[in-house]
């Protein structure tokens, strides 16, 4: 069985470590299996390849330490939330069966991470429903639904609805985000500047984590919203 505890799908390469990278580490250090899908290849980036993108993001996946690790070939720039591409993630979800997926930012500058949030966000609710037939190897799929769909933030400052403390972590957020050395900033690159290969974006990765340890009290904290309601049953985890 493919079973993980988490997973975590990004509309391209590097989106999974940028938004919850930290949250990841901290989860599978504390012995929940993990496992990510990423929507496309990211082929229209302008540095880089998909072919240099497949290496960083398995190097990513192993400084993660995550289980398992694939790509749904997508087409970068134009993600479309239509069934051909719900039912590829409604086989994805019932493969994993993850009680918890993180999901692209609901709103962000890239129109794709908007339109991977709800595609992501139908398909889990699409998984659950058991006259929707699916096979996997040639063995028919039974219905699964994650009981919690949470959104990391991205580019845009949108305001969470909780944050997690990653202060342990942040290292290895760091270590994970930057395997995908075409994509961040180089000074000895020579190829075209893009908004997130600058000394300042890679610099905002330690500061915007920062800042919203800041708000909550802790050192280092990524922040998520959430589709529905929390409750909780005790206050043992919550940091005062």
């Amino acid at each position: 069985m493919m079973k993980v505890d988490i997973l975590a799908i990004g509309a391209h390469p590097d989106d999974v470590e940028l938004g919850c990278g930290g949250t990841l580490a901290l989860l599978i250090a504390q012995g929940k299996s993990v496992a990510v899908v990423d929507l496309t290849k990211g082929e229209l980036g302008t540095r880089g390849t998909e072919i240099t993108r497949a290496k960083e993001a398995a190097d990513a996946a192993e400084i993660l330490g995550v289980s398992h690790r694939e790509n749904l070939e997508m087409k970068d720039g134009f993600i479309l939330n239509s069934e051909e591409n719900q039912m590829k993630l409604v086989k994805v979800i019932r493969k994993y069966r993850p009680e918890i997926v993180f999901a692209n930012a609901t709103d962000d500058r890239h129109p794709d991470h908007a339109k991977a949030s709800k595609l992501i966000s139908d398909a889990c609710f699409l998984s659950g429903l058991v006259k929707i037939k699916t096979q996997l190897n040639g063995d028919e799929q039974e219905a699964w639904r994650p009981k919690q769909v949470y959104h990391y933030i991205q580019w845009k400052e949108i305001q969470p609805d909780f944050v997690v403390d990653i202060s342990d972590f942040l290292d290895k957020k760091l270590e994970a985000s930057l395997a995908y050395k075409t994509q961040f900033f180089d000074p000895d690159s020579k190829e075209p500047e893009t908004p997130i290969a600058t000394k300042d974006f890679k610099e905002s990765l330690t500061y915007r984590a920062q800042n919203l340890g800041r708000l909550s009290g802790v050192g280092f904290a990524e922040g998520f919203t959430t589709e529905k309601l929390m409750a909780i049953k005790n206050f043992d985890s919550i940091v005062l």
